[in-house]
């Protein structure tokens, strides 16, 4: 991947992903263990929407960086 382009994490897939890798401990109760598996999915949807907010502030202020740098070379080189 390269660093222009950016990430998104699919927030359903992923927490289902999670979700399977956590197996029911052997002397767990049932409403025990659903309980854990829906905040586990809650807490894992959230933080992949989290970490796509993140990626595309992160990707818009390098966007603007980049346009900056070019318009700072076309100044420099106008005025040199």
């Amino acid at each position: 991947m390269n660093m222009d382009e950016k990430m998104i994490i699919n927030p359903e897939p992923f927490a289902l992903a999670v979700l399977a890798g956590n197996a029911k401990k052997e002397h767990e109760e049932n409403k025990v263990y659903l309980k854990k598996q829906l905040v586990l999915y809650l807490e894992a949807l959230l933080l992949a929407q989290d970490f796509n907010d993140l990626e595309e502030t992160q990707f818009d202020m390098s966007k603007s960086k980049k346009r900056n740098d070019i318009l700072n070379k076309i100044i420099e080189r106008r005025y040199s």
